[in-house]
């Protein structure tokens, strides 16, 4: 096992500057940060490449994606977990909290699926060091579905498991306040006939009234009591948001409007975007613009959502678009996701942090533009790509 290692010749991005230096890491962790490149004929050579403490992903859906690579086609749970881990590594991401969904009213949905067969593979998978990321849970329940909790049940006392997240997807409020978005997303990327949506939404209002409000108190007493994070989901309004800090969630993940996400800084809630957001220009629900939040200064968090790239270059995008300093843009998708799960031993370039850590290049593309490119990723000192 490697208990030292030196880089040199990097661009450290810091909490508050970009030093050009170098850095030790021992034992899996940052030992020293200096300025200027190292003489030492061991020191690995960044050749002038970024150096960013790696990414921690609170909100992705990309084991679901790989778990359901088309509507209703399953796949096996070790190679779709593989292959979602080599992906997030390959994004720069070092710890990952893989979203998975509890209760659905559709029985042929995913999230209508038991999850104790890939809690099992997941263990077994870290249990013989198979994982480049460090992966933890992030449940995420549908409180109008009525199998919510007996969904849920196989995540009960769960190790890994850091937060939750309240969801309601009922169409004409919150995410799908435009039902014909909602009609978009869910016959294109479902597959569902125009029958089934509209057999879907008659029953939506009747689930929502009777198994929303049960279904919150349930997870909202769990999280007390177990110390687990927790957060609200496509808050639209003001009141959505009084609700969630009563109740005790510390972020509003993707506020669909400027007055949520005001109301959620007022309150000290952390507010979540989706890099695909900042990627594309804005959201594909129809929602506000996460640099509309990030030019008011409403931004805390970026989540990769569903693309796992596009949390580095949204970062990215917001430097270019002169939203951030680069400093900033890093701690949206490092220390400041990181802080809000309670895993304050990483998520910055500092002595005594875990030594998570991503060397990124600018690639110049045709016409002048830049991409960041990953070219190498290390776990607590551990190259593992």
């Amino acid at each position: 096992m490697i208990t030292a290692q030196l880089f040199t010749n990097a661009r450290l991005v810091l909490a508050d500057e970009v030093l050009n230096g170098s850095l030790l890491a021992q034992d899996g962790h940052i030992a020293e940060v200096q300025p200027g490149q190292s003489q030492a004929t061991d020191a690995i050579d960044l050749e002038g490449d970024y150096l960013l403490p790696g990414l921690v992903e609170m909100h992705t859906d990309n084991f679901e994606r790989h778990l359901m690579p088309r509507p209703k086609v399953y796949w096996a749970e070790l190679p779709a977990l593989m292959a979602h881990d080599a992906e997030v590594a390959a994004a720069g991401i070092t710890t990952v909290f893989d979203a998975l969904g509890v209760g659905e009213a559709d029985t042929e949905s995913l999230r209508a699926s038991a999850w104790g067969g890939v809690l099992q593979t997941l263990d077994a998978c870290h249990a013989q060091g198979l994982l480049r990321a460090d992966h933890h849970l992030h449940v995420r329940c549908e409180l109008p579905a009525p199998n919510t909790i007996e969904l849920f049940a196989p995540f009960l006392g769960h190790p890994r498991l850091s937060l939750i997240s309240l969801m309601d997807h009922t169409p004409g409020q919150r995410q799908w306040e435009d039902i014909e978005q909602a009609r978009t997303y869910y016959t294109g990327k479902k597959g569902w006939s125009q029958q089934k949506f509209e057999q879907q939404v008659a029953q939506a209002n009747e689930l929502q009234a009777r198994y929303a409000e049960p279904h919150r108190a349930y997870f909202v007493d769990y999280c007390r009591s177990n110390g687990i994070a927790l957060a609200s989901h496509d808050d639209t309004t003001v009141a959505h948001v009084e609700q969630a800090h009563a109740e005790g969630a510390s972020m509003s993940e993707f506020p669909t409007t400027v007055a949520a996400a005001r109301e959620a800084r007022a309150r000290g809630l952390r507010t979540v975007m989706g890099g695909p957001n900042v990627v594309r220009g804005g959201s594909h629900s129809g929602n506000v613009a996460a640099a509309e939040l990030a030019k008011l200064g409403l931004l805390d968090i970026l989540s990769s959502d569903y693309v796992p790239g596009s949390m580095l270059s949204g970062a990215m995008r917001l430097v270019r678009d002169g939203l951030m300093t680069l400093p900033q843009a890093v701690a949206t998708v490092s220390r400041t996701p990181a802080l809000v799960t309670g895993l304050s031993d990483r998520g910055a370039i500092a002595a005594g942090l875990r030594a998570d850590l991503i060397q990124v290049r600018m690639a110049t593309l045709p016409g002048g533009q830049e991409h960041p490119v990953v070219r190498a990723v290390w776990r607590e000192g551990r190259r593992v790509l």
